[in-house]
């Protein structure tokens, strides 16, 4: 029976073309998936690849590669600390400066305007009977030397002197903290150098923050010299506080109850009892240089707030449009500094490494598209026959 069936249908020979072919048209289907992933992976290499530093052969290339390092993070620095965009770093909320900055600030005037004027003593009107005491001369009983008002109103400034400096600093600090994250990112392909930029920018940091406290302690300090405001509501605010005057006199000389507490807008109940020993010029003149420096207090906190908000938003803009390309280039080009061209001539280990990594694999993986490709090419030539 076997015997009659045809030699081109049974046998060993037919089974093994027949396996083959099945086997063959199985690698065919899968050869198009593997040629696929080799393909994106090669893809991916080579970009990788590509994006890793050019090899520098010359002092020139590497200046020019710094160059493009530090204008990367001026622009970025340019967008989040003056133009308010901080699309480059969505999100991180530390890096949303603008909003950052004005925060700080923010809290900074609450913090200095909502405290009270601190007097050197408790009772009510004696820090100024005793400046009016020693700054007296001979003169008309009714003027109030412009010397006590100077005296006290230093005396003032002297207790909140250290809060913008504090301010300033905690500002600067927190720019450093920016700045270092933008070179960093800026300069990933170069981490032999980053040391030296990082270094740069906290010896930037340093001048910058040491010319803003010097800055701040004059705004502050000019404070103490002159009492001058053009803004109206100075007389508007003593014009009306000093309208009690004569009845706080009356009640603190004349009132035969002898009352030991009178009420004033501004201040509450405050004694009186230990005003009585005090002649009524004097008394006068010290209701009235209280009401004043009552009122300029005010104005004078409300100018600190103001000139130091303007000097931050000019040298933050300052520093990043002037001094920072300066210094950073300043900083890398002399070799007493660490020579940071020379080291960009030096590719670092772990960039090496990798570039290296990444020529094998791509080498590997064009063979093995070769090998796919020559596999492909037989299966379609043994399909044929």
């Amino acid at each position: 029976m076997l015997s009659m069936i045809d030699d081109g249908i049974v046998g060993i020979p037919v089974l093994a073309h027949k396996l083959m072919q099945i086997q063959g048209m199985m690698i065919s289907r899968c050869l198009p998936e593997i040629e696929r992933k080799i393909n994106e992976k090669m893809e991916n290499s080579v970009l990788e690849l590509s994006k890793l530093p050019t090899l520098m052969d010359s002092a020139g290339e590497a200046l020019m590669a710094l160059m493009d390092i530090i204008v990367s993070a001026k622009e970025s620095l340019l967008r989040i600390l003056v133009q308010g965009d901080f699309s480059e770093y969505s999100e991180d909320q530390v890096m949303h400066c603008t909003a950052r900055l004005a925060e700080m600030l923010s809290e900074f005037s609450d913090n200095l305007q909502g405290q009270p004027l601190k007097a050197t003593t408790t009772e009510f009107l004696m820090d100024e009977i005793k400046i009016l005491d020693e700054c007296k001369c001979v003169g008309l009983p009714n003027f109030i030397p412009r010397s006590a008002f100077l005296a006290i109103l230093s005396q003032h400034v002297d207790g909140i002197h250290t809060k913008p400096v504090e301010f300033i600093k905690k500002i600067w600090d927190y720019i450093e903290v920016v700045l270092s994250s933008v070179i960093i990112k800026q300069s990933e392909n170069f981490p032999q150098i980053q040391s030296s930029i990082k270094r740069a920018a906290r010896n930037l940091m340093s001048k910058m923050k040491e010319q803003s406290v010097n800055r701040v302690t004059e705004i502050v300090e000019m404070e103490k010299l002159t009492d001058y405001t053009c803004n109206p509501d100075y007389m508007k605010s003593w014009t009306e506080k000093t309208a009690l005057q004569q009845k706080f006199i009356t009640a603190v000389l004349e009132d035969l109850k002898k009352p030991e507490y009178f009420s004033l807008d501004g201040f509450g109940n405050v004694e009186i009892s230990h005003l009585r020993i005090y002649h009524a010029h004097l008394l006068q003149q010290a209701f009235d240089m209280k009401m004043r420096i009552t009122s300029y207090w005010k104005i004078v906190l409300q100018r600190i707030v103001d000139n130091l908000a303007l000097y931050l938003q000019f040298s933050v803009k300052n520093l990043v449009n002037s001094q920072f390309q300066k210094e950073i280039v300043a900083e890398m080009v002399d070799p007493k500094a660490g020579g940071g061209i020379q080291r960009m001539l030096e590719e670092s280990p772990s960039v090496a490494s990798k570039r290296e990594k990444l020529k094998n694999s791509i080498k590997l993986l064009k063979e093995s598209k070769d090998v796919v490709a020559t596999i492909v090419d037989q299966n379609s030539a043994y399909g044929d026959r």
